[in-house]
């Protein structure tokens, strides 16, 4: 494979993984998917790596232009920490594409990052970010508000409780998102990966609309049937803390911190045509 048109990417049968590997594949990139657990994926040629640390990774990657990161972890057991799956990976990461020669290295951060953070997921994740920033890799950090499109993790959220009928509004509701089409997302990292004024940015990944997230769940149901009801957040909590509820703990903690960002800036680096959310819940592949 020629290492311009060669690509690498952790986590690539995850949500992001899948969506972008399948568009950089359609757009002329060969795909090389690294995975912890066998699975079809319908582009590619595949390798399976438990921790991405073994020297037998070296000749599958070595003529990529970039790794593409996304291998992340959203909430934390004893079995699995936020320290193992997102600062651990991501050593692994760095010290991979080293090996390999791979002088570029692509992240899915996420908004509401920064040294000040107090949340274990937003801690893992700088520590992270830190971690690729003093590398000497070339870097693009993207910090991701709710990334949607078919099969995107709160929409499922929210399709699960739309087959009981009602949607469950953690709070007032009152706080705002940022939604993103995963396939702008794509467009990002494919700019990401080809132009140099991509090169070690950090930038937030956020789309065109900043929406109340009760007016988010009202677009969503597209005026169907389906009763709304806002629960206490000391309730929501207390389902979380039990892993009784649909959110976590860090889930909650990230809706209620109300994080916002400025989309001029990414739509003016990128020379990007958004898609704006409402166009997303309305188009006929989303649900």
């Amino acid at each position: 494979m020629e290492k311009s048109k060669q690509v690498s990417i952790t986590g690539a049968n995850g949500f992001i993984g899948r969506n972008i590997g399948e568009f950089l594949s359609k757009n002329g990139f060969n795909v090389v998917n690294i995975v912890r657990k066998k699975k079809a994926i319908a582009f590619g040629k595949t390798i399976v790596s438990k921790s991405f640390s073994e020297d037998r990774l070296v000749s599958g990657i070595k003529n990529s232009l970039a790794l593409l990161h996304f291998i992340g972890k959203g909430s934390q057991t004893v079995n699995s920490d936020y320290e193992t799956v997102n600062v651990d990976t991501t050593k692994n990461a760095i010290r991979l594409c080293k090996k390999a020669s791979v002088k570029k290295i692509i992240y899915i951060s996420g908004l509401g990052v920064n040294q000040k953070s107090t949340l274990g997921y937003f801690i893992s994740k700088y520590k992270a970010e830190q971690e690729i920033i003093k590398s000497g890799l070339d870097y693009t950090i993207l910090r991701a508000s709710y990334i949607i499109g078919k099969g995107d993790p709160l929409s499922k959220i929210l399709h699960a409780q739309m087959k009981r009928g009602t949607i469950v509004i953690p709070g007032s509701g009152n706080y705002r998102i940022q939604p993103i089409f995963v396939k702008d997302v794509a467009k990002v990292v494919m700019k990401s990966i080809t132009e140099k004024k991509f090169s070690n940015k950090i930038l937030d990944l956020v789309g065109a609309d900043t929406v109340i997230y009760n007016h988010f769940i009202k677009d969503f149901i597209r005026g169907r049937r389906i009763k709304i009801r806002n629960i206490d957040f000391e309730h929501a909590y207390h389902e979380a803390m039990h892993n009784s509820g649909p959110f976590g703990v860090d889930d909650l903690s990230i809706l209620a911190g109300n994080y916002a960002s400025n989309h001029k800036k990414l739509k003016r680096i990128s020379g990007i045509k958004f898609t704006r959310y409402k166009d997303v819940l309305k188009s006929s592949s989303f649900s």
